[in-house]
């Protein structure tokens, strides 16, 4: 071969690796760009502050006007599967356990507080519990397993409400109010997100408020039964304080919250946590504005709230924003399949 047909061989092999490049290189920078939302059409303009992720299939989402809609398709349908006769309630938060397990929890004073449960993917439901304390409210639900779980409601008399079950939801009954410290004065939850309170693990589990002379969590670790608060550094007011709460393993964990009144205020809106809720630390960059709900994706954890998403990747650490639309619930399975719920009908699968 001569040397100038070796040249042209080169020639021809560098406009190859070039087209090659130029391919790959849309790829990368998209990888590069991080986390998006995809938005799934719900038919609905209800706002949904509940959601529960099974996987990238099935999905719960709950909501104001009594709504309850479930996916089997990864959002590309939903069947509005909600309570007979529920149209004045405020559905808050919906914890499923598959396709056709689930719970929903309704808040408002007396009786409007309720939590119903379906064993057939919504065809039909059970009233489990029904509110008869005038001044109990109840904000959120969590479960340990698909047996045990909790809900937190605001203090009454100073004393807080809590409820546990042990048969999936069946059946309810009042945690002992002298197993908790008692309430500040204007101390309550927010049933902002369906995560004011979270479980890890068989045993610990954490409930979060504001209102308050300081925002707190509260913990127990056995199981619900006897719980202790820590102070944290969030912002606490009447419309501040810790919103939403979320645990990577019993020991490590993320608060978030701010102030909903003044959303895009530079408030201390985030704090950590390495010791099971007993210390909490502001990170070393931490959102911009009030956020209602977090989860955590592996080690990462995204954050979101009306004025935008945030995603970490660093443990909590340090934060970036992604996406500027409103939500106001995230959830994220095992799976790393993560969805997120708001208003207007709002409801996204994270790609990324």
């Amino acid at each position: 071969m001569t040397l100038s047909s070796r040249g042209a061989d080169v020639r021809v092999l560098g406009v190859v690796v070039a087209v090659l490049l130029s391919l790959l290189v849309p790829a990368v920078s998209s990888a590069a760009a991080g986390p998006t939302w995809v938005l799934k059409s719900t038919g609905t303009t209800a706002q949904f502050r509940g959601l529960s992720a099974i996987d990238g299939r099935v999905a719960w989402v709950s909501g104001s006007k009594g709504t309850v809609l479930r996916t089997v398709d990864g959002g590309t349908t939903w069947a509005s599967v909600g309570p007979p006769d529920a149209a004045g309630l405020e559905f808050r938060d919906v914890q499923a356990f598959d396709a056709f397990n689930a719970v929903v929890l309704s808040i408002g004073n007396g009786d409007a507080s309720r939590i119903y449960r379906t064993s057939d993917g919504g065809k039909s439901w059970t009233l489990a519990f029904r509110n008869t304390e005038e001044k109990a409210f109840y904000d959120c639900v969590a479960f340990f397993d698909r047996s045990r779980g909790l809900a937190m409601g605001d203090p009454v008399d100073g004393q807080f409400r809590v409820l546990s079950t042990s048969d999936g939801g069946r059946s309810w009954k009042l945690v002992p109010p002298s197993n908790f410290p008692p309430a500040l004065e204007g101390e309550a939850g927010f049933a902002a997100s369906g995560q004011c309170v979270a479980t890890s693990g068989p045993l610990d589990a954490w409930f979060a408020t504001g209102g308050g002379a300081t925002a707190r969590v509260l913990h127990s670790g056995d199981g619900g039964r006897h719980w202790k608060a820590s102070d944290t550094p969030l912002l606490s007011l009447p419309s501040a304080g810790v919103f939403a709460v979320a645990f990577r393993t019993p020991w490590q964990g993320i608060a978030v919250g701010g102030d909903y009144a003044r959303p895009t205020e530079p408030v201390v809106g985030m704090a950590l946590t390495a010791n099971r809720g007993t210390t909490w630390k502001v990170p070393p960059q931490a959102p911009v504005g009030y956020r209602s709900g977090v989860a955590w994706r592996g080690g990462s954890a995204i954050a979101v709230g009306p004025t935008g998403s945030d995603v970490s990747v660093d443990g909590g650490r340090h934060w970036r924003s992604f996406d500027t639309g409103s939500f106001d619930t995230v959830d994220c399975t095992w799976m790393r399949v993560c969805w997120a719920s708001g208003a207007q009908g709002r409801v996204a699968v994270l790609r990324g």
